[in-house]
């Protein structure tokens, strides 16, 4: 199986946090950066989530 739809949005969301914090971090917006971070944090247990659906769906049915 190939990529699911938790790692695509997760990823997605992890990119657009760090862009947010980082934005935040070049005007001078505490609240943009604690944001973004929080985004990418999501992002990333999202993402991770995916990858573990993915890993089980690539076991053997007997295996699961």
């Amino acid at each position: 199986m190939g990529i699911n739809k938790d790692q695509v949005e997760g990823r997605v969301k992890e990119a657009a946090g760090k862009v947010q914090e980082v934005a935040g971090k070049a005007v001078g917006s505490t609240t943009q950066q604690v944001k973004g971070a929080a985004n990418k944090v999501a992002g990333a247990a999202q993402a991770k989530y995916g990858d573990v659906k993915n890993d089980l769906d690539k076991r053997p049915k007997q295996d699961r």
